[in-house]
């Protein structure tokens, strides 16, 4: 099954009809056959409609917004609960284009070893949380970065040996693309000197051969399929858990990228008993297992879940040195990073999924990566002309010039996360060299040339806040305000554009601007309120979330 056809103009010509209603609205008419059940009045409301782009009150009948304008206008509708939000901002309902719902779940369960400044202070917490555990259990954390610490050289098994010497331990980096384990988790996984490195993997090793516990991208799954699998039990457990976490920062919807058969079966569940607090996008992992699978058009919505795109992997990450790139890196000579799927493989899979009828993300941070997404996609392209794939880079971090013009070409939506950017800007340059991150991390550039933005954070990988991502994306500054006037500051987004990227941006991405994305007559009633004003400055990280509107149901609400 292929996408019906879709032309840029009528694109257009959809929006601009669209926004025409939502004009109506804004005067006051809304549909006249119904009362609202709720109004929201007073308020700083950025509608992110471009013909009608600032109101003071939203009327809301069952899931729908029925009108949108003035104060006066909206309240005399009489609506059945009136709310006032005293200047507050008030912003269609947030979507994070681009995380791990499944994933923060499961790190909620976990021990976190984020922010630590040292290999030892990591083993400091394990050894706490190991004398609390039976022995011979698994311990499973994430989030250590060995750019944070003197020297940056990865750890090594010997240190976590020293502390938890009576099971396996498994701790993630920050990114996801690589782990740290100790020797008994080598010892459970049956990984030895002899045992070779994986395509798209590496197993760091000494100088005797011996791995040194560090495993980075493909060679993850060496150990991973140690670990006990999780039951359908756990995946509920945690789904619930992240998915409140989610709403209470703002979020009325997510892309949860890479997921399994077992993980959507949970959402369909919570989804068609109406448990979900908000909506998921789901993307299937693109793995080996599920290459039939894509063959195969994408099954029907159940209540706010779907799972109709696929993500793959081009390459791995910048932080381990597996990002893939035209030329070494700056620090590493001879290592051009990974191919975590080789380019011919990669346009195999491409094809097959837009030629069963599902959207394709694929995960490309170095240059030559996005370059092979790019060839794929092209190809794609021409083997389904007319329709409207809407083929996703995922990160899109460092991009050569002349690849700015091929996404556009193609119609590539830029997927990316604002914090990735204000969390790498201490070691980038060095990595990656002074000429190459002119092409870093370049919004701005890309939005002035065409290429749809859709916004996300990656979370567990940064903070789950969307709040964070607007301020990386209008600042490009940490929360210290650092560096004065911002990280290569020629790439910063206005604060309405960057609003418009974890709104607009992530409808348009996952093929829903008719029904969210907007506050406009007729859309659903997904709506963000913030606790103030926003404006593009430092107060976005004092600034809380008031409501989350989810069709029209109060998802979270913050004590007064």
């Amino acid at each position: 099954m292929v996408s019906k056809p879709v032309t840029c103009r009528s694109i257009w010509r959809s929006v601009l009809l669209t926004s025409l209603v939502a004009c109506s609205g804004a005067k006051g008419t809304g549909d006249e056959h119904s009362k609202p059940d709720l109004v929201l009045y007073g308020g700083d409301v950025r509608t992110m409609d471009p013909t009608n782009p600032k109101a003071t009150a939203v009327a809301i009948a069952g899931d729908k917004i029925i009108a949108v304008g003035s104060d006066a206008d909206i309240r005399k509708l009489g609506a059945t609960r009136e709310i006032s939000l005293a200047g507050k901002t008030v912003t269609p309902g947030l979507i994070d284009a681009h995380c791990h719902l499944y994933g923060l779940g499961v790190d909620m369960e976990r021990v976190s070893v984020r922010q630590l400044d040292s290999a030892e202070a990591v083993a400091k917490v394990v050894a706490e949380v190991a004398a609390s555990r039976p022995a011979g259990e698994w311990l499973l954390g994430r989030g250590w970065d060995q750019n944070r610490w003197p020297g940056q050289q990865f750890p090594t098994r010997a240190v976590l040996d020293a502390v938890a010497s009576d099971r396996p331990v498994l701790l993630r980096r920050v990114d996801g693309h690589a782990i740290w384990v100790n020797t008994k988790a080598l010892e459970a996984a049956k990984v030895t000197k002899e045992t070779k490195d994986p395509a798209g993997g590496k197993i760091l090793r000494d100088d005797k051969g011996e791995p040194t516990g560090v495993f980075i991208d493909n060679a993850t799954a060496l150990i991973d399929r140690a670990v006990p699998a999780d039951n359908s039990d756990a995946i509920e457990r945690r789904l619930r858990a992240a998915s409140k976490v989610a709403v209470t920062h703002g979020l009325t919807g997510v892309h949860d990228m890479g997921i399994g058969d077992e993980t959507a079966a949970v959402y369909e569940k919570l989804a068609a008993a109406n448990e979900l607090p908000l909506r998921v996008y789901g993307f299937l992992s693109g793995d080996a297992a599920n290459l039939a699978r894509v063959r195969q058009p994408p099954k029907p919505a159940v209540g706010r879940f779907v799972m109709r795109a696929v993500k793959y992997f081009a390459d791995g990450a910048l932080g381990s040195r597996g990002a893939r790139l035209y030329v070494e890196y700056a620090d590493e000579p001879g290592n051009r990073g990974l191919w975590v799927t080789e380019p011919e493989a990669l346009t195999s899979a491409v094809e097959t999924a837009v030629g069963g009828g599902w959207q394709v993300g694929v995960h490309a941070i170095g240059d030559a990566a996005i370059g092979a997404v790019l060839d794929s996609f092209i190809r794609a392209d021409k083997k389904f002309p007319g329709g409207d794939h809407r083929m996703r880079i995922e990160h899109t971090q460092v991009i050569a010039p002349q690849d700015i013009a091929r996404m556009v070409e193609v119609k590539a939506i830029a997927s990316m996360q604002p914090t990735h950017a204000t969390s790498d800007m201490p070691w980038a340059e060095a990595r990656i060299g002074g000429d190459r991150i002119k092409g870093a991390y370049a919004w701005r550039t890309m939005l002035n040339k065409g290429i749809p933005l859709a916004a996300g954070s990656d979370f567990p990988v940064e903070d789950v806040p969307p709040l964070l991502g607007i301020y990386a994306a209008v600042t490009r500054q940490d929360a210290k305000g650092e560096p004065a006037g911002g990280w290569l500051p020629k790439q910063k987004l206005t604060l309405d554009e960057a609003i418009a990227a974890f709104t607009t941006g992530a409808a348009y991405a996952q093929f829903a601007e008719d029904t969210r994305g907007m506050i406009a007559v007729g859309k659903l009633a997904d709506l963000t309120v913030f606790d103030r004003a926003l404006a593009p400055d430092k107060t976005l990280l004092e600034t809380k979330v008031a409501l989350t509107i989810v069709g029209g149901k109060i998802e979270h609400e913050a004590a007064r």
